[in-house]
């Protein structure tokens, strides 16, 4: 006990001494450490709660992301009984999607505005309230027309308001060391989402048929996330003591950041929608139809559906690899590691097409599926800085979605025309050869907005 004591009171003094070397650096005239320190104290406690808060909002974001993606990803499993049920081709069910996905990507710049302007919070909660209500509903469609307003449309704009571009920009904020580790963990519940949500309604989709599964899925995302967007997720962290105490002392840099304008039209923007044009086909072409395409090489619907959870899981494994890589060394090299593995991929899949190529394949392909999806905030930070974070995110996350429902659309109608999607494959080879050489050429530094000097005209 007396030695425990010890112990206590050397770290009291230990601390102490920490905080007034810490005081000296940034000590303000007439108070000296030892007080400085004092009246810091209650502000530095603050701190520790908010570092231990901030695993809360990773955990949150993750929970988001969970429901949002294994949502979304549903649709590829039920394509092939909604098409029988409803006496509707895969062309014009995959228009829904399609629709989901322009509608979506126009409405993701306004949310990124948004969260640049209000709170993170209320515009995820509302984006999960329309989204649920939508996928509530989606058992109740008897028509194509239904599914498009549903799906297509008020689906739409609940996902772009609770999907990984403000969650990103959440992440960003309150991890602005570490964004793409903490957005990859984030965004890594994609990946579990799929996995799980997909297993689960994979095992009852025979039982419960897909009109009684979207009813439940609907019904959870209710009662589970939208309690965590209201009471957990807070838009901003608490402003640092240190931070606070230095920014009172020094003059105001003047900013620097490239104004909107200029961003829009430069040469690096040009580039990432190129990249993100490219992985968007290819991601949603495949999450539409790669249980629908196993499925006609011979494989069960049980066996397609796990594949394509387990997809998830593999891109859990990518998700992580590629922000815990950006944060040491860029984002350009994770994301020029996916498209060479989608090249060998693209390649291979056209002319192996048995139960066990398709299975390497899809693995291998959900191992890269998410892998770019954490590095959108990172090369926007890196080269246009943080101030528009979330409208310049936004603008690259539309142009993904309205390059995935093309992709996607593209599916269908090949298949619809030809009987297979082997030319669809190598479509998407072409585009993994273009994502390459967009992010080659790529220079991921900041670009900045040079301010005239005083007195010049």
């Amino acid at each position: 006990m007396h030695g425990r004591m010890i112990r206590l009171r050397i770290g009291h003094v230990q601390a102490a001494a920490s905080c007034q070397q810490d005081v000296l650096r940034i000590r303000r005239p007439g108070l000296s450490p030892k007080a400085m320190c004092k009246r810091m104290r209650p502000a530095m406690k603050k701190t520790r709660r908010r570092l231990d808060y901030s695993h809360v909002i990773l955990a949150s974001g993750f929970t988001v992301l969970f429901f949002s993606s294994g949502t979304r990803m549903a649709f590829g499993l039920v394509l092939k009984p909604m098409s029988e049920d409803l006496d509707l081709s895969r062309s014009a069910l995959t228009s829904a999607f399609t629709i989901f996905m322009v509608v979506s990507a126009l409405t993701m710049p306004i949310v990124g505005r948004l969260i640049d302007t209000y709170s993170i919070r209320v515009i995820i909660a509302i984006g999960t309230v329309v989204g649920a209500a939508a996928i509530a509903l989606m058992g109740q469609i008897n028509a194509a027309w239904q599914l498009y307003v549903l799906y297509g449309l008020v689906f739409a704009v609940g996902h772009a308001a609770s999907s990984v571009a403000p969650v990103s920009v959440l992440m960003s904020r309150w991890f602005p060391e570490r964004r793409g580790l903490a957005a990859s963990a984030a965004i890594s519940g994609n990946g579990i989402g799929q996995l799980v949500i997909i297993v689960l309604m994979a095992s009852f989709l025979d039982s419960l048929g897909w009109r009684t599964s979207y009813a439940i899925l609907g019904a959870v995302n209710a009662v589970v996330v939208l309690p965590v967007a209201l009471t957990v997720i807070r838009s901003h962290p608490p402003i640092s003591p240190t931070t606070a105490v230095i920014a009172s002392d020094e003059p105001m840099a003047p900013d620097t950041s490239l104004p909107l304008r200029e961003a829009l039209k430069s040469r690096e923007f040009m580039l990432l929608v190129a990249l993100y044009a490219a992985c968007g086909a290819q991601d949603f072409f495949i999450a539409t139809h790669i249980v629908a395409f196993a499925q006609d090489q011979g494989i069960s619907q049980f066996l397609a559906g796990n594949i394509l959870a387990f997809m998830g899981l593999f891109g859990l494994t990518g998700v992580l690899i590629s922000g815990a890589m950006s944060d040491k060394m860029g984002a350009a090299r994770p994301t020029v590691l996916c498209f060479l593995l989608r090249i060998g991929l693209f390649a291979y899949i056209p002319i192996f097409q048995d139960t066990a190529s398709i299975t390497v394949f899809a693995l291998l392909y959900g191992f890269t599926f998410t892998m770019t999806a954490p590095l959108t905030v990172v090369f926007v930070s890196n080269i246009f800085g943080t101030s528009k974070l979330g409208t310049i995110s936004g603008l690259i996350n539309m142009v993904h979605q309205v390059a995935g429902g093309l992709g996607a659309a593209m599916g269908a109608v090949i298949f619809d025309w030809r009987g297979s999607y082997d030319a669809a494959f190598i479509i998407m080879l072409v585009l993994a050869v273009v994502g390459t050489v967009a992010v080659i050429a790529l220079r991921e530094r900041p670009l900045e907005y040079r301010l005239a000097p005083e007195g010049s005209v």
